[in-house]
């Protein structure tokens, strides 16, 4: 085969190799030219914020992964769940509270390269939330005052008041729910938009700089945006502390005023958006947090959250409290 040949052969099997190769995605654009996010997103799963006690591995095991969906099967078929040991004496049930009465059904782990996850974070390397001493006793404090004051609406968590959701599903950083986990992003060339369905919150992210502080401190912070290439990148201080402690699953998340979120979204196909997020508040934390998740594509519909609690399951737990105090004084006289 003469050397011209052999060349010829050799451009055709690159051409034939090359030809098997996608080419990297590329987001749609808007009309402004950005990547476009906009649609209806979910990123719902069983996966939590924290690793559980005693598993080390980021990856899940397939022995994992059967294990725990087993166990949820075995929950929603409406089995009787642990003892609740919050509930009032003869109360078994605890109606509304076991897991088989409101998540959403046919739900997996969370999975990143199709890779199922045991846990959100991803820093520190346990997957575990550092708390300083200060951190610990902010949480210990949020458990105590969700179990014990009944002083007045103010010492009542912000979900059950409706303001915003109990496990941050409105962000930052936007860590879902075990329901309701959907999303409507929606862009304008200085602003773009995101609906939480949980409590029905819209988070607004302004294109450019951050707003002086104001007395009132946004439920959700003072979130800005910028594009890195086609990451939108949303950078948000000026945290309430009302909205300090939320009840991630089992664990409490706790942001203090002065913490800072940075949230990062890639579109990666036509149905996913990547999600990666770092929390720096060294007052709380003593590691730099680190989280991974996914938003996935959804026909799901976004429906009003008519949030009722506050209309009156507060009333009658503040009324109930007082009744409690009329009895203890009534048996002291």
């Amino acid at each position: 085969m003469t050397g011209r040949a052999v060349l010829t052969l050799a451009l055709a099997l690159l051409a034939t190799a090359g030809a098997g190769l996608s080419a990297p995605y590329r987001a749609p654009r808007t009309v402004s030219g950005t990547p476009d996010l906009q649609g209806v997103w979910t990123n719902l799963s069983i996966t939590e914020l924290e690793r559980p006690k005693g598993v080390t591995n980021l990856i899940a095991t397939e022995a994992q992964v059967a294990a725990r969906l087993s166990r949820r099967k075995a929950q929603l078929a409406g089995l009787k769940p642990p003892p609740n040991p919050k509930a009032p004496p003869g109360d078994p049930d605890d109606v509304g509270q076991t897991t088989s009465e409101f998540p959403d059904r046919d739900v997996d782990f969370l999975r990143i390269d199709g890779q199922p996850r045991t846990s959100i974070l991803v820093e520190p390397p346990d997957g575990r939330l550092p708390y300083t001493e200060a951190g610990r006793k902010l949480e210990a404090a949020a458990e105590a005052a969700d179990d014990h004051d009944f002083s007045g609406p103010e010492a009542r968590l912000p979900d059950e008041r409706c303001l915003i959701g109990p496990s941050s599903p409105e962000g930052p950083p936007m860590l879902g729910e075990p329901q309701n986990a959907n999303y409507r992003i929606v862009q304008t060339p200085h602003e773009i938009a995101i609906l939480s369905e949980m409590i029905h919150d819209v988070r607004i992210v302004h294109m450019g700089a951050h707003h002086p502080a104001v007395a009132t401190h946004p439920w959700m912070g003072d979130s800005i945006g910028w594009w890195e290439g086609d990451t939108l990148v949303i950078e948000t201080v000026d945290q309430n502390i009302g909205a300090g402690p939320r009840f991630v699953g089992p664990q409490v998340f706790y942001l203090s005023a002065t913490a800072k979120v940075v949230e990062r979204l890639t579109r990666i196909s036509p149905t996913e958006i990547r999600y990666d997020f770092t929390v720096e508040d060294p007052a709380i934390y003593a590691h730099r947090l680190r989280g991974e998740m996914m938003l996935r594509a959804t026909q799901a519909q976004i429906y009003e959250y008519a949030c009722h609690e506050g209309n009156y399951a507060l009333e009658n737990i503040l009324a109930g409290a007082r009744a409690v105090e009329r009895r203890a004084a009534d048996a002291k006289n």
